[in-house]
């Protein structure tokens, strides 16, 4: 039988069809492989067996009926846990959330089982999907599956975990400043995070609201590329999610990609990076160079005040979205004689500190008399870092970075630090912050065990270029640079 570490959508479909495994049979493989693996990794919360072996069951009949499998049949995937779930529990990685089971499921996890996907269960994350180590979590911290004394990244590192270690053919996360793209980078696979308004946000337990966005997981680009194309496109439950129709992103890899103008920022490059991810990063550029690409030195002189901005406008949206959890309506409840006790007992028993932190300080920017100062001038940042990608993709056709400007760090390391951890989203905030779609591909690893991320960023709605891109580079061997 075939390793599950080496499954894809396309093996796993074709064997299927081929009788030489069943739906069921394969969730069995994987969830074998987790019963072994995910109490050293810790990247699993909850596991849904029951309503995987309903799925399997579907495709098994499809396949004895001799009926067209649909596009990700049997494929078993994984959903990062403040996507909702219908009857599984959905904890946002937080105790306020301990025991929330939704009422229904997220439009991304409904098109996921109608394209023939099989949940195998819910991956950890940092609380709300505040962190960028998977540290934050109240269920403990994710282990990176290359190197177990390292953080896999945040706040969607249990979804890049399961990937990277085989537990899953491909996964779900979320990206609200890097969330997907860091992991991605620093599991060692490629991960993607598309326009803001590609996919829809229904379902999704929000953190900041004009920043969330749902995105793929996978081995290969060909596989991210499948699992976008099957949860993007217009939502009626979500007045954000755009109109513009999804292209067949598979159809259009293998496209060439000589003559296209990549743009190189000169800002991306500065002091804080680890001279091991510039050395690989470089490398990486070098290969685009050999595909026939031209590379354009470009400025973006915004950027410098991205991670100020993300942090002023994400908390503050984060402070209201969370005021929701006052143990009233669902969640944790801590009884006490007054309304106001109860409040501060549930939250403060509930939430923890990275949580609060960014609650405090987003009441503290959107309050009386510092709203304009703070909250109102990051807004008119936000709107000039928008205008440095808008003025780059009139002179080029891709934008190349770094993921992150460090290595995956020690477990441990940064957690004292806040800003320190801030800053590992240096490179990632951008474009969460411009509404332009990004993904991270493995770009070589430091002394053959520490992995980078390339970043890719493209214009608006431009998935597709960004990911012929991805493709290119993967195909000429840029993993291994």
């Amino acid at each position: 039988m075939q390793m599950a570490t080496s499954w894809t959508i396309d093996g796993a479909k074709d064997a299927l069809a081929a009788k030489k495994i069943s739906a069921r049979e394969l969730a069995a493989e994987f969830y074998t492989r987790i019963n072994e693996k995910n109490s050293d990794l810790n990247a699993y919360l909850t596991l849904s067996p029951e309503r995987a072996r309903r799925q399997t069951d579907r495709i098994d009949a499809l396949v004895a009926e001799g009926k067209p499998l649909p596009p990700l049949a049997g494929v078993p995937v994984a959903i990062k846990d403040v996507i909702s779930t219908r009857g599984i529990k959905t904890t946002c990685g937080s105790k306020i959330l301990q025991n929330y089971v939704p009422p229904y499921d997220a439009t991304a996890v409904e098109r996921l089982e109608a394209a023939g996907a099989v949940i195998l269960g819910k991956t950890n994350c940092d609380e709300f999907a505040m962190g960028s180590s998977n540290e934050n979590s109240a269920y403990g911290p994710v282990k990176n599956p290359l190197s177990p004394d390292r953080v896999p990244g945040g706040s969607s590192g249990g979804s890049a975990a399961v990937v990277a270690a085989g537990l899953a053919v491909a996964s779900l996360g979320t990206d609200t400043g890097g969330s997907i793209r860091q992991p991605g980078s620093f599991c060692g696979i490629p991960a993607m995070m598309g326009s803001y308004g590609r996919v829809s946000r229904y379902g999704l337990i929000a953190f900041a609201s004009s920043l969330d966005r749902i995105g793929p997981f996978a081995t290969n680009v060909k596989d991210v590329a499948t699992i976008l194309q099957a949860i993007a496109g217009r939502d009626p439950h979500d007045s954000t999610s755009t109109t513009a129709p999804v292209p067949d992103y598979r159809a259009e890899l293998g496209k060439p990609v000589k003559g296209l103008r990549l743009g190189i920022p000169k800002e991306y490059f500065g002091e804080g990076m680890d001279a091991g991810v510039r050395k690989k990063v470089e490398a990486g550029i070098e290969v685009f160079k050999k595909l026939g690409c031209q590379l354009v030195e470009i400025r973006m002189p915004h950027t410098d005040y991205a991670i100020a901005t993300y942090y002023i406008i994400a908390t503050a949206e984060a402070s209201s979205n969370l005021a929701r959890y006052d143990g009233v309506r669902y969640g944790l409840r801590v009884d006490d004689d007054s309304l106001l006790a109860m409040y501060r007992k549930t939250r403060g028993a509930g939430f923890g500190a990275e949580v609060k932190r960014r609650i405090v300080l987003g009441t503290y920017v959107l309050s009386a008399g510092y709203y304009d100062a703070y909250y109102l001038k990051g807004q008119k940042v936000r709107a000039l870092i928008a205008q440095d990608f808008r003025d780059a993709f009139t002179k080029v056709d891709a934008i190349l970075t770094p993921t992150s400007p460090v290595p995956p760090f020690k477990l441990g390391e940064r957690t004292d630090d806040p800003l320190q951890m801030y800053l590992a989203d240096i490179y990632t905030v951008t474009g969460s912050l411009a509404g332009v779609p990004g993904i991270s591909v493995p770009c070589g690893k430091i002394d053959g065990k520490l992995p980078v991320g390339l970043q890719i960023f493209g214009p608006p709605f431009g998935e597709t270029r960004v990911l012929q891109l991805a493709d290119a580079f993967e195909q000429a061997g840029g993993a291994a640079v």
